[in-house]
């Protein structure tokens, strides 16, 4: 009964009417949704208005929260979702928005087994407890440069992604099992490729931070993946090839070279 309640509240409000200052944001604060065909624009339009109502929003460190901000963060977490059968993040409740870069406690382990914590400037978090952390300085950066490779938004919504089943792995839900042995090759033999060119020191097309760990490597692509996609394509195609797959989206179509 709850799960009919919940989806006849979420066509009523993807048949409501976009309002038209929200579209003027993602016009002015969000380059690429121009560039997503009209049908695609229509369902991310309908998508963010049942995320604004389904998800709680809290500005922290004297940030006070406008609908530029929520509409620009709703619209590219759900570039994520787009043409996909799957729910609006379900372990996540609440997007916690600074100002600009946080200090937040970060937990050590050196080489020889000492554990120590430390204060670390951050950009953007995922928590498996239900929320995700950005700074909207970071965000409003990401969203207007989307050639860049860099944007925390799609960076921590995929690490939501990767949480759903419980475990930060760099394997989201895939569906059939047999999409994780291709899944777990292709991303695992590319997690080594970044992880060994980033020891010898070379450059790299994905950024160097996804060498930290597979749940790292997945958000780093994916960010490549939608931002740099002629690129990726042609330095990692079977990785290119792979995130296509999931995510239904062919963003070199959509980005010019």
């Amino acid at each position: 009964m709850f799960g009919i309640l919940k989806s006849n509240r979420r066509q009523r409000l993807r048949a409501n009417p976009f309002p038209a200052a929200w579209r003027k944001i993602l016009e002015n604060s969000f380059p690429l949704f121009l560039k997503l065909p009209e049908s695609d624009q229509k369902e991310l339009q309908e998508h963010v208005q049942v995320f604004l109502a389904e998800k709680r929003f809290e500005g922290c460190g004297g940030l006070e929260l406008t609908d530029e901000i929520k509409v620009s963060i709703a619209a590219q977490a759900w570039l994520l979702l787009l043409q996909r059968q799957t729910e609006y993040y379900p372990r996540l409740r609440t997007i916690l928005v600074y100002p600009s870069s946080y200090v937040a406690k970060a937990t050590i382990h050196s080489e020889d087994g000492v554990v120590t914590e430390r204060d670390i400037g951050r950009l953007g978090e995922s928590w498996d407890t239900g929320a995700v952390v950005l700074s909207w300085d970071s965000v409003r950066a990401g969203a207007s440069d989307i050639d860049d490779g860099q944007n925390v938004v799609l960076h921590e919504f995929a690490h939501q992604l990767d949480q759903e089943d419980g475990i930060a792995d760099g394997a989201p839900i895939l569906g059939r099992r047999s999409r994780y042995v291709a899944w777990a090759r292709i991303l695992g033999a590319e997690f080594e490729r970044l992880r060994f060119e980033t020891e010898q020191g070379r450059k790299t097309l994905l950024d160097q931070y996804g060498a930290t760990n597979p749940a790292e490597f997945f958000a780093v692509a994916t960010e490549c993946f939608f931002e740099q996609p002629h690129q990726l394509r042609r330095k990692h195609p079977e990785l290119y090839e792979e995130l296509k797959q999931f995510y239904q989206q062919d963003p070199a179509k959509l980005i010019e070279r």
